[in-house]
């Protein structure tokens, strides 16, 4: 069965906020109806950042899945939904050797190559961007547009997934352009009150799930 994902993809990253608890991170997306959440973290321990999987995870329930950034160990040690893979991360054949035929497995993409050898190949959904400028990765690869968002779209069949830059004042625009969902970490992390932020989400998107 064909993956169908929410409108909205929320990003953990610890980085980002560190002064607010994991705990409190995940119930104000639960409030929200965010169903499905990544945890990103870069710089932890991998002991530090199985422990913050597995404390999500026991704060989630169905609907909602959890996404392990760049780490398939971790998400099967923890039992994560599934795995989001970076072009220089674990290849494909070996996470999904590792994770299963029924896990999610997602892959970062920021050419049209990089998206046609994707299209055809285990992954479940493909994120594209930067799409607008972002400062989450310090590494970030060129800001790929709207415009060259739309022309992907015409050339995969797989769920896409819009990244890089998104805010509620452009989050329309990636949708608009042929993404099925939008994948946001500053753009929700920074505001100063994350309910208000994620409800603007919603009004601009329709709806989170």
């Amino acid at each position: 069965m064909a993956l169908v994902l929410p409108r909205f993809y929320a990003i953990i990253d610890r980085s980002v906020r560190p002064d607010l608890p994991l705990g409190h991170l995940a119930r104000t997306l639960l409030d929200a109806g965010v169903t499905l959440i990544q945890l990103r973290a870069k710089q932890v321990p991998t002991r530090h950042f199985l422990s913050d999987t597995e404390e999500l995870l026991s704060l989630l329930s169905r609907p909602t899945r959890l996404i392990v950034n760049d780490r398939p160990d971790v998400a099967w040690l923890a039992g994560a939904a599934g795995v989001h893979l970076g072009q220089d991360d674990l290849p494909l054949t070996a996470a999904r050797s590792l994770l299963g035929p029924s896990s999610i497995i997602g892959l970062s993409t920021h050419t049209l190559p990089q998206v046609e050898a994707a299209d055809a190949a285990l992954a479940d959904y493909l994120a594209f961007g930067p799409v607008f400028s972002t400062a989450t990765k310090a590494d970030a690869e060129p800001v790929v547009s709207p415009a060259r968002l739309r022309e992907v779209r015409a050339r995969v069949q797989k769920p896409l997934v819009a990244i890089g830059g998104i805010t509620p004042a452009n989050a329309a625009e990636a949708i608009e352009a042929g993404a099925d969902a939008v994948a946001v970490i500053r753009g929700w992390m920074e505001a100063e009150d994350l309910p208000a932020r994620l409800a603007e989400f919603r009004r601009v998107l329709g709806r989170l799930s």
